[in-house]
């Protein structure tokens, strides 16, 4: 096969079904949607990492969290494991990134040629509170419900400059015709909160239109015990009025269609630099978002909400208007860029696959893993999800077990049902091939520990700045 361009398109905490293109009866994405139609979109993609650095570490090594070892959000990638950019620099192909990257910084080899309008970790440290596994409610989520609805915000205005900038650079490398292809790296930071959305996207969403959160009754919220730590650390819902949680639904929806208006300006600035006919064109996001759905709000849970990420590719020999069940993963991206540049790999076994082989392959079931070791949680989360089932595995508690086939809703806990103790036993034993959770979960907490004592001790980390999302500036 003739090796192609890659432009990457990566957007953060866009949630699985708010694509016109997935079923959503309001959110309106149409540039995706045409993406999709004119290729294959994976309906059951996971995010290795329900939280930002540790997906996007993730993400780069083609491998998941326990490997990369960038548990949390002050544990960002500074260039080990190699990543795909890695291998293609290594081939010499030019290989480019646009926009947040979340890595620790500009000091390492992080894989790209050139970062152009680069957001990493907060000054090189990110969100060290999180480390604090322990220490419940450190965190001041009073702001989120605050920071909602119509108006500008230097999120968005940051996406803005990365979509001028990689229609730039689409311009400017439209004659680059060498023996190697190039590969672009274009990433946002919408539709991830602060919740203020630009007028014209919010007002796609009136409010006596919107739809209501779901799963909001007692019985329907979360019970595992480390859920509820979860909602405890991360009490953004007891912020919110009726009226105010609309309109927070309403700029998140408007958000996804502000990333989507972006996403489209990128592909008619590929079209009209006339590359399209040899570059793949692949779409994903970081994690999801829940939206005020079971009462919770952002990520950091393995239900599909928080957990579940949208999943395109487009391009040369792609099914069109395909729609693939085998589930996938991020960390499916490195072998997929890999296989379209016609690049060769370095030989480790990674546990990716091809989405362009997955895309023409008929749907089989196969296994994906997401894990969560970052703040507000009392031991780690282990998600292994197969083609019926999703196991949850929390080292020093009980597990939690949906079946998805009969349960898409994740509503029916069978984690301690007597009738179901195989079943959970050849989940643990999947889960056992992709890691081994007991031990992934002491080398967390010991690496934390570690770095707690570099950083100068617990009452050093609560003494520090506190925020909630990486400022741009």
């Amino acid at each position: 096969m003739t090796p192609l361009n890659v432009l990457f398109l990566f957007s953060d905490e866009h949630r699985r079904d708010a694509l016109g293109c997935a079923g959503h009866p309001l959110v309106q994405t149409p540039h995706l949607d045409k993406l999709a139609s004119g290729g294959t979109r994976f309906e059951n993609a996971y995010t290795s990492s329900p939280i930002c650095v540790p997906a996007r570490a993730s993400l780069a090594a083609g491998e998941y969290v326990n490997k990369t070892r960038c548990w949390s959000n002050a544990q960002a990638y500074q260039g080990e494991p190699q990543s795909w950019g890695h291998r293609l620099q290594a081939a010499g192909c030019r290989v480019d990134s646009i926009g947040k990257l979340h890595y620790r910084g500009s000091d390492t080899q992080n894989g790209f040629d050139n970062e152009i309008l680069p957001l990493y970790i907060k000054g090189g440290k990110g969100w060290i509170k999180g480390l604090l596994r322990n220490h419940e409610a450190v965190l001041d989520c009073s702001s989120y419900a605050e920071e909602i609805g119509p108006g500008d915000c230097s999120y968005s205005e940051y996406d803005l400059g990365v979509t001028q900038r990689a229609c730039q650079w689409l311009t400017d490398h439209k004659h680059d015709c060498g023996e190697q292809p190039w590969t672009l790296f274009v990433s946002w930071l919408r539709p991830h909160y602060p919740l203020k959305c630009p007028a014209e996207f919010y007002q796609l969403y009136p409010l006596p239109k919107m739809d209501k959160a779901r799963f909001t009754n007692v019985q329907e919220r979360p019970r595992h015990p480390v859920l509820q730590t979860i909602r405890r650390n991360f009490n953004y819902g007891d912020y919110f009025t009726p009226d105010s949680r609309q309109v927070a639904r309403a700029s998140y929806y408007g958000l996804c269609s502000f990333l989507d208006h972006q996403v489209g300006v990128v592909l008619q600035a590929l079209q009209s630099s006339g590359q399209a006919d040899n570059t793949l064109v692949i779409y994903t996001s970081d994690h999801g978002d829940h939206n005020g759905d079971r009462g919770l709000w952002t990520k950091m849970t393995m239900y599909d909400e928080s957990a579940g990420v949208p999943m395109i590719i487009a391009g040369p020999g792609v099914p069109e208007n395909k729609t693939v069940s085998t589930l996938t993963s991020l960390v499916d991206i490195y072998p997929t860029i890999i296989s379209a540049t016609g690049v060769s790999d370095d030989g480790k076994v990674r546990p990716g696959i091809d989405l362009t082989e997955l895309a023409h392959k008929p749907d089989y079931d196969r296994p994906v893993l997401s894990e969560y070791h970052d703040g507000g949680s009392p031991t780690g989360m282990f998600m292994l999800r197969n083609n019926r089932w999703k196991y949850n595995y929390y080292p020093g508690y009980d597990p939690e077990l949906y079946d998805i086939e009969a349960d898409p809703s994740e509503l029916i806990d069978l984690g301690r049902s007597e009738s179901h103790a195989d079943i959970r036993n050849q989940c643990h034993s999947q889960m056992m091939d992709l890691v081994d959770p007991e031990t992934a979960n002491r080398q967390a907490f010991s690496d934390q520990a570690e770095l707690v004592e570099k950083l100068g001790g617990v009452q050093a980390v609560l003494a520090s700045e506190e925020f909630d999302f990486t400022p741009v500036t």
